[in-house]
């Protein structure tokens, strides 16, 4: 149990709250003029009015006054992992049109003297998160977090005063927190931007300023550079210790790298081992996948996967390095203009999206001189390296942000956020104050 000041009282939820009641399951409609809140809507932060449905308009008589939300009812969802636990501090203007809530959502209505943000803010913070299955009755997917649970909770109640100091400096510092974290949410959209713009200019020339891009190839094609190009195996592999290792989709990782760490295997013989067998400066090309995002994506083989084998969605091209570079091919692969050029090919109504080998031979490009592509390549590589580093204090930022929040709220129900007033009357008064104000 955490240590509050002095002038602080443990209570629970029922005994700080007018009502708490889960709503019902209704007949609904595609439109009425009766919206209900499903779990879907709930969020920390807002209510996602898309997911709303509709009451049956017969059905309107069935919810009195009570089940409307109001300004300052905390909405519980209360069922289902993953979603139970999660709650959300209805504002003025959620109330306008009226709206009720379903069976999965327990509306928790404060009594006056207990201010509504306050206790949202602890059904939000890290001691009753952790602890909400344990709360909660029934099988897994299947569980529930009760009325009575919900009453039985222990807060941690300040004086009104307080309360209220506690709640301003949490809306504060927690708007500081969101905005950090949607600046933090933005930079992986700019990355993604910053690299794509990096093999446009790569592959157009401008990244190296040359006039002469193409002057000692000029145009041409996959097909015209490949000294191989084939399909992979179609043999099911398997997690087993023996056997040749097997690249798959899942190890065609981003930025033309290969991912080794979920590697499958299966038995060939030297036959087949010598026909499918990866060299470093080899190309793996997704071939067919669901997302024609994947279609096309292009990974560079090293010395780490040489001797490794490929799957049957992959495709290995083996370029004539006299003329070409195979990390150079890679890059083009993978440049904006290309993407949409491949993506436009292999788009298919299936559901399977898929690029053959002679779609693959007939995708042009560029050919610089040898030297170029090398100049080309080296300078894409800086850009990259330059990126990932950003990549990887983001990811640390993020990290950071992400523990701000429960670390306030934390420090907000120690009575650390805000500075103490031994004016402050007692809060262990509090409970009766409220019994006495609901008691008719």
């Amino acid at each position: 149990m955490i240590e509050i000041p002095t002038s602080w009282s443990w209570s629970t939820i029922g005994e700080l709250t007018q009502y708490i009641q889960r709503g019902k399951s209704p007949k609904y409609v595609e439109h009425s003029e009766l919206p209900v809140i499903n779990q879907k809507c709930i969020r920390w932060n807002q209510l996602q009015l898309e997911h709303l449905k509709f009451i049956h308009p017969e059905q309107f008589a069935a919810w009195d006054e009570a089940r409307y939300i109001e300004p300052g009812d905390i909405l519980w969802n209360s069922t289902g992992t993953g979603t139970v636990g999660r709650a959300y501090l209805v504002t003025e203007k959620d109330c306008v049109p009226p709206k009720v809530v379903d069976s999965h959502v327990t509306i928790v209505r404060p009594a006056p003297g207990l201010d509504a943000r306050y206790l949202y803010n602890w059904i939000k913070g890290p001691v009753v998160q952790s602890k909400i299955e344990e709360m909660c009755d029934g099988t897994t997917n299947q569980i529930e977090l009760s009325r009575t649970a919900i009453a039985a909770t222990r807060i941690p109640l300040a004086p009104v005063a307080e309360q209220t100091r506690i709640a301003d400096q949490l809306d504060k510092l927690l708007a500081r927190v969101r905005a950090c974290n949607d600046r933090l949410d933005a930079i992986p959209a700019l990355l993604k931007r910053f690299r794509q713009a990096v093999l446009a200019a790569a592959t157009s020339g401008k990244l190296t300023d040359s006039d002469d891009l193409g002057a000692t190839s000029g145009e041409t094609t996959i097909g015209s550079i490949a000294v191989d190009l084939r399909y992979g195996t179609s043999k099911k592999c398997g997690y087993t210790s023996t056997g040749t290792g097997v690249l798959r989709i899942p190890n065609i990782a981003d930025h033309g790298r290969i991912d080794i760490g979920d590697l499958k295997r299966a038995e060939f013989d030297s036959k087949e081992i010598e026909k499918l067998a990866l060299r470093e400066g080899d190309l793996l090309v997704i071939r067919s996948n669901g997302s024609v995002e994947l279609v096309g994506k292009t990974s560079l083989v090293s010395t780490t996967e040489a001797g490794l084998l490929f799957a049957g969605y992959l495709m290995r091209l083996r370029v004539d390095q006299s003329r070409a570079l195979p990390a150079f091919i890679q890059l083009c692969l993978s440049a904006p203009a290309q993407r949409s050029h491949i993506e436009r090919t292999a788009k298919s109504t299936s559901g399977v999206n898929n690029l053959n080998a002679e779609e693959l031979r007939a995708l042009l490009l560029r050919l610089p001189s040898l030297a170029e592509q090398a100049e080309i390549v080296r300078r894409v590589d800086a850009f990259f390296k330059l990126a990932d580093r950003i990549e990887a204090r983001y990811k640390a930022a993020c990290a950071q942000a992400q523990r701000l929040t429960p670390l306030l709220l934390a420090k907000a129900f120690r009575g650390e956020l805000v500075p103490q007033d031994p004016d402050n009357h007692l809060a262990n008064m509090l409970p009766e104050c409220i019994n006495a104000l609901n008691t008719p």
